[in-house]
């Protein structure tokens, strides 16, 4: 946030706890100067019960451990998570599930790898800053969340360690308020993650139109009543082609096509334009990490992120928000995400979460060497290796 000023950032947290009428009631800056007697601050921590500094849990690999478990009315405030682990941190970032459950339910509101709920694609390491969410210095290796997460008969969170190796150390705080009561009308949190490497379609399907959405990439598939607010969205790209210009669809209450909410691209929906390659962190989107890997513009990995904070996505009954993966679902591109969200209760149940192995990332393509060489040799041979050939013949 280099360039916003302490004016912007105090307007966007006033603005960010203004969802509703029963949140601002609980959390914005006009807030603090109510005295309330009915509230006590608490907080779930790694501390050394003994009064020592071994202030942290390992996480054997394998294991599951429950970091919260109260009871009662409340609302977590503020979440922080530091560590050391016995594997590479792109499989720590990766193989670290975090889930959340509110209410005594079985199933959990938010199932995503930790480095992807807190901003960090691929299992990278790279410093991010939003209003909700951030990763932080020393080298991205501090998470922090201040989404409110409401409960109104206890909250539960766990982490499992799905490596095959130790983790060392695990640092957190959770910090939450106990309530008498929580209001009726107040949303719980949500967050899903979904992976998938998009499939091109057979044909040419650049020039053609999609007015169904059925091939785009799956953002979120929610049930109940509640409001979208917000999604990081990491994009591997293997190939030089721009991989923007997908449009979003949001489908609201079971709408049809010509009734949803649309989008013109990829880079529209996040508040950006002209295929962009700058970074830039604003508190509600962003574009924090660009294509370094190669010297080609688009190939490569990039992370944009949009949080709703003045224009929730409402919906009463259900919302399917997804977005095509390039004009019309033509391109090839490896596409990770987090949806974040709140809604009543019950939600629909999450799908299973892909196995280990498919959930990590897909190695860089280069721009040198033997990638490019063999799809430069591949293409000669498709036109007969003419010893005329450019490169721009079709």
């Amino acid at each position: 946030m280099r360039t916003i000023t302490i004016f912007t950032v105090v307007m966007a947290i006033n603005a960010f706890f203004s969802v509703n009428t029963a949140a601002q009631s609980l959390g914005n800056l006009d807030a603090l100067t109510q005295i309330r007697k009915d509230v006590l601050t608490k907080r779930a921590s790694s501390t050394d019960i003994t009064g020592g500094n071994w202030d942290f849990i390992p996480i054997k690999a394998g294991e599951t451990k429950e970091i919260l478990n109260v009871k009662g009315a409340g609302k977590i405030t503020h979440i922080w998570i530091t560590y050391k682990h016995g594997v590479p941190v792109e499989c720590f970032r990766r193989t670290t599930v975090l889930r959340m459950y509110w209410d005594g339910e079985k199933a959990p509101s938010v199932e995503s790898p930790i480095g992807d709920f807190f901003g960090q694609g691929w299992g990278e390491q790279y410093n991010y800053v939003s209003l909700p969410l951030a990763a932080s210095p020393k080298d991205a290796r501090s998470f922090v969340c201040y989404f409110p997460m409401p409960f109104g008969n206890g909250a539960r969170i766990t982490v499992e360690n799905q490596a095959e190796a130790d983790i060392l150390y695990f640092f957190f705080y959770i910090d939450y308020e106990e309530h008498k009561s929580m209001p009726a009308d107040i949303g719980r949190f949500h967050a899903w993650w979904n992976t998938e490497f998009t499939v091109p379609s057979p044909t040419d399907s650049v020039n053609g139109k999609n007015n169904t959405g059925e091939r785009n990439y799956l953002v979120l598939d929610a049930e109940g009543a509640g409001h979208y607010v917000g999604i990081n969205y990491f994009v591997s790209n293997p190939t030089p082609v721009w991989y923007g210009e997908g449009d979003d669809l949001f489908v609201i209450d079971g709408v049809s096509w010509e009734k949803a909410i649309k989008g013109t691209g990829t880079e529209d929906y996040f508040n950006t334009s002209w295929c962009p390659q700058q970074r830039v962190e604003h508190p509600y989107y962003g574009l924090v990490r660009i294509n370094e890997d190669t010297y080609e513009q688009f190939m490569g990995r990039t992370h944009f992120y949009r949080f709703h904070i003045q224009d929730p996505i409402r919906f009463n009954r259900s919302l399917r928000f997804s977005i095509e993966h390039g004009k019309n679902n033509e391109q090839a591109l490896e596409i990770a995400t987090v949806a974040y969200w709140y809604q009543t209760e019950p939600h629909k149940v999450f799908p299973p979460m892909k196995p280990v192995a498919e959930r990590m990332p897909r190695p860089l393509i280069g721009s040198y060497g033997w990638d490019i060489y063999e799809w430069y040799k591949a293409w000669r041979e498709k036109k007969g290796n003419r010893l005329d050939l450019w490169g721009n013949e079709r």
